[in-house]
């Protein structure tokens, strides 16, 4: 218990570790990265802020909060949290079933979420979860996320086309409303969401750091303008209630937290699978540490924090995370710039709001929709990797057809069973020798056509020999003996055995036991010290001998070689190892 409070003592400390890096050069660099992400994030505020159902100004309440806090109490030194495509997805599918979009019980439960999420990840980030994370497949994510975007644009298509929103639902319901609504499709709408697409895909070609989105929504409000768009039904933004935050508790009573905890779990879920693959992939990049509990724990801190002062749900964003990077940031002062850049910007461009067209801001959702589809990524999982294209296929599908929230749980589930599957059925390979730049190593005999010894087989086992998998090992040991003439001695490395239990050590004492009753013999060759550990404790030793355990398989060849019947030695031609040239016949 002490620990953990020291842990929790150490991961709020506000005084962190990357402030001894801060210096003139720092700042400076961080200042102008700064400039440019509030420049970027401004118009994805208010953007995923209208994917999430809510007015436009939480979204850039969010990116000012959780930003700035995640910044600070997190790991990475260049993440940039804030609202995203996928959250902001998550929260309207998951919080519509409740209330309507938009509407005040609506934003109170949004509130009271983003309070639960970040509850949520503070606490697994103070017992030490961020391990877990590594356990679920990218693919999960990229199956969600291509979902989300989806469901994204199709909830956005009619805003584009100029088509009165319908009563929500997922993919299919909104695109059927669309279709049965196509007779009010307004020209003039669909020139302004096509102008904007227009610009964003020539502008995104040109420079990353140009404020792209800005552009594309003036050149939008533009095109509106002189088309005359709001007198012929164009529905124009309302201004901003507000550019401050108010600060208020959210509702905590006990019937809406268990109402709204499935939600919440989902959403801090892919809060923290976001945030940790983003600032892993940053710190590996830059050869930076990481630590993903404290990025839990600060990623729940701007969450718990933000939830107070109306902000929704947030986490970390590749976008602004990359740009950020590609800016010159050194250190977290650059999310502290941009959140002090982003008000004065809403304060001055706050009052141009209600100029820009809804078909302008839909046709700006509708491009990030389709950037968020990783599809180099999918073609790579679907074309390399059937396991992966199961985890990838089951979310996507159970994204579109159902519920997004459900969509992970399906995935993590998926995700477990492979890991599971695959953890039962580990690799158990038959090496031959062969030459490769004249270096003599070991590969897979089957694989290459390599001639093998007719009375010595090289078998090594990658991955764990436990309760799940020695049924799977056994049957492939019993493959492997399927034409030998003559009984033959097993040399066996241990190398990538990482895990060993008593059904593990049962079959080696088998195996042993059946390979001398057969006239042949078995030799193990490892210096996987916790291997050894095991296979001592659980008397595996005892049974193979003393002189039949080697530290490489150099040593075990020779004393396998050293053993062979000379009669069958001296009329074989393989010569497979070096070690037979001493042998008759040779």
């Amino acid at each position: 218990m002490h620990h953990r409070l020291t842990d929790l003592l150490s991961s709020l400390n506000p005084v962190r570790p990357w402030f001894g890096l801060v210096n003139a050069n720092t700042l400076k660099a961080d200042a102008i990265a700064g400039l440019t992400n509030a420049a970027i994030v401004l118009p994805q505020g208010v953007a995923f802020a209208i994917i999430a159902g809510l007015p436009p100004e939480f979204g850039l309440f969010t990116a000012v909060v959780v930003a700035l806090i995640a910044g600070i109490w997190g790991s990475s030194m260049i993440m940039v949290s804030g609202p995203t495509t996928a959250i902001s997805a998550v929260i309207f599918a998951s919080m519509s079933q409740f209330a309507v979009p938009g509407s005040q019980d609506y934003i109170s439960m949004v509130f009271t979420l983003t309070l639960m999420v970040g509850t949520i990840q503070i606490i697994a980030g103070i017992f030490k979860m961020g391990g877990l994370i590594s356990f679920i497949s990218h693919s999960v994510l990229i199956g969600f996320t291509a979902a989300a975007a989806l469901l994204i644009a199709a909830s956005q298509l009619g805003g584009a086309l100029g088509i009165a929103r319908g009563d929500g639902g997922g993919v299919f319901e909104r695109l059927r409303h669309i279709a049965e609504h196509f007779d009010q499709l307004n020209i003039t709408a669909l020139t302004v969401s096509g102008v904007t697409i227009l610009s964003l895909v020539l502008l995104s070609r040109f420079s990353k750091k140009v404020p792209s989105y800005i552009i594309a929504l003036a050149i939008g409000s533009g095109v509106a303008y002189l088309l005359g768009a709001s007198d012929k039904g164009v529905a124009m933004f309302s201004p901003l209630q507000s550019i401050f935050p108010s600060i208020g508790a959210p509702d905590i009573s006990p019937g809406l937290i268990a109402e709204l905890l499935p939600a919440a779990a989902t959403v801090a879920f892919v809060g923290l699978l976001e945030a940790i693959s983003i600032g892993r992939s940053f710190a590996m990049r830059r050869d930076e540490p990481y630590d993903s509990s404290q990025e839990m724990v600060g990623q729940g801190l701007s969450n718990a924090v933000g939830s107070f002062f109306q902000c929704y749900a947030g986490s970390g964003s590749f976008t602004r995370s990359g740009l950020n990077a590609d800016a010159g940031a050194q250190t977290p002062f650059s999310t502290i710039f941009a959140a002090g850049f982003l008000v004065i910007l809403l304060l001055v461009l706050a009052p141009y709001l209600e100029l820009v067209p809804v078909p302008a801001m839909a046709g700006v959702i509708l491009f990030v929709s389709y950037r968020l589809i990783n599809f180099a990524e999918i073609h790579h999982v679907l074309t390399s990797n059937k396991s992966e294209t199961a985890i990838l296929v089951a979310t996507f599908l159970t994204g579109i057809f159902t519920e997004l929230d459900l969509a992970i749980v399906v995935g993590v589930i998926t995700s477990l069973c492979v890991f599971l599957y695959d953890s039962a059925h580990p690799i158990v390979a038959i090496g031959a020798p062969t030459d490769v730049n004249g270096r003599r190593v070991f590969k897979n005999a089957a694989t290459y056509d390599l001639p093998e010894c007719p009375q010595i087989s090289v078998i090594r086992i990658d991955g764990p020999l436990f309760f799940a998998s020695v049924e799977n090992v056994e049957q492939q040991f019993r493959r492997s003996e399927v034409g030998s003439v003559v009984p033959k001695t097993k040399l066996m490395g241990l190398k990538g055995l990482w895990k060993i239990d008593l059904s593990g050590a049962g079959l080696l004492l088998k195996e042993i036991r059946r390979a001398r009753k057969a006239g042949g013999d078995f030799h193990i060759f490892t210096t996987n010290a916790p291997s050894l550990t095991t296979l001592n404790r659980l008397h595996v030793f005892d049974e193979l001998g003393e002189n039949h355990l080697h530290n490489n398989k150099a040593e075990a060849i020779a004393a396998a070689v050293h053993s062979a019947d000379d009669d069958i030695c001296k009329d074989c031609t393989l010569r497979v190892f070096i070690e037979c040239a001493h042998k008759p016949g040779a």
